[in-house]
């Protein structure tokens, strides 16, 4: 389970970043199964969107920097994205907006192209802020604008912690209900997700059968599996025919990047192994059950054939939820 942050703070170590490490804390705290990742905005490349309209014919921003190469993903593979910002004129700062107005891009393929995130089902955002003054109405522009960012990421926003009269080095530190009030929030959120089965799925190049299945996976049964796909020898971007076939049925595979295995079992210790074909000697003594999924190979990839592996892997996917649900 990757538990990501969006850090818009121009500061580096200012309130909302002390707000934000707590949370992060607390999240572990909860499940030591949690992966937290921060995305420093400031000091990331976000280019301010460009208004091209290109997202909104084909769902791809042209616009290269940061976005592209990790933050559009980063943002698809978590179950909890928590945005920390100071108010800067009764709003979050320009940094964190710069970020969300990129998220057209998302919006475009979920509402013109009409496609669902594989996580959409238990994804959730929360907002943190703070501000130096007391107004009455100092969140309102910021939570209304932090919903819709969140729908546009089909996330669900869940809650927000935000606290008045904080204006001075470490006043967030100091305040007194702050640890209190995180931990209940951490424990609110993540512990209906703490739990889940713990699955793998592996293939070779990581960029077809493996995907395919962690994305029905998820897309079915995200609230009884956390689930993470890898390769034994990844590629470095996913096969387009992939892509296609998925979206097809509506599931969007659009911002998937290939993962090695390495990778994936430092990030997320499998309570079981799913190689989508022969078990590879690479996966064997970690501990975890292993099963192969024998999906009918071929000597070339064609839409029709990765159709009928798609609707293969469904209905094993299919019966892993049910299994999963018998035993619980």
């Amino acid at each position: 389970m990757l538990v990501l942050g969006l850090q818009g703070s121009p500061r580096k170590k200012g309130n909302s970043v002390t707000l934000l490490n707590q949370f992060m804390a607390q999240a572990k705290m909860c499940d030591q199964s949690v992966r937290t990742e921060i995305v420093d905005i400031p000091r990331r490349k976000v280019l301010p969107c460009a208004e091209i309209g290109t997202c909104e014919i084909n769902g791809t921003c042209p616009i290269k920097d940061d976005m592209q190469t990790e933050i559009f993903g980063l943002l698809r593979e978590a179950d909890l994205i928590v945005a920390a910002t100071p108010v800067f004129f009764y709003n979050m700062t320009a940094q964190l907006k710069a970020l969300v107005d990129r998220c057209q891009t998302l919006w475009s393929r979920k509402y013109r192209l009409k496609l669902r995130d594989p996580g959409y089902s238990q994804r959730q955002g929360l907002l943190l802020s703070v501000a130096a003054t007391k107004g009455k109405n100092l969140f309102e522009a910021i939570e209304l604008s932090i919903r819709y960012f969140y729908d546009a990421i089909d996330a669900q926003y869940a809650a927000g912690l935000t606290y008045r009269n904080i204006e001075k080095k470490g006043d967030m530190a100091a305040h007194p209900d702050m640890g209190a009030d995180v931990a209940k929030l951490a424990r609110t959120v993540l512990m209906p997700l703490a739990g889940r089965k713990r699955i793998l799925f592996v293939g070779s190049a990581n960029d077809c059968y493996s995907q395919m299945a962690a994305a029905l996976a998820r897309y079915m049964g995200g609230d009884q599996l956390d689930v993470l796909s890898a390769g034994t020898n990844p590629v470095a971007k996913m096969d387009p025919m992939v892509e296609k076939v998925m979206a097809d049925i509506g599931i969007d595979l659009g911002y998937a990047r290939p993962k090695a295995m390495d990778w994936a079992m430092k990030q997320h210790v499998p309570d079981q192994i799913i190689s989508l074909g022969e078990i590879p000697s690479e996966v064997k003594g970690h501990g975890a059950e292993l099963a192969s999924w024998n999906v009918q190979q071929a000597d070339k990839l064609s839409l029709e054939h990765l159709k009928t592996a798609r609707d293969d892997i469904k209905s094993r996917v299919q019966q892993l939820l049910d299994e999963t649900a018998s035993s619980n």
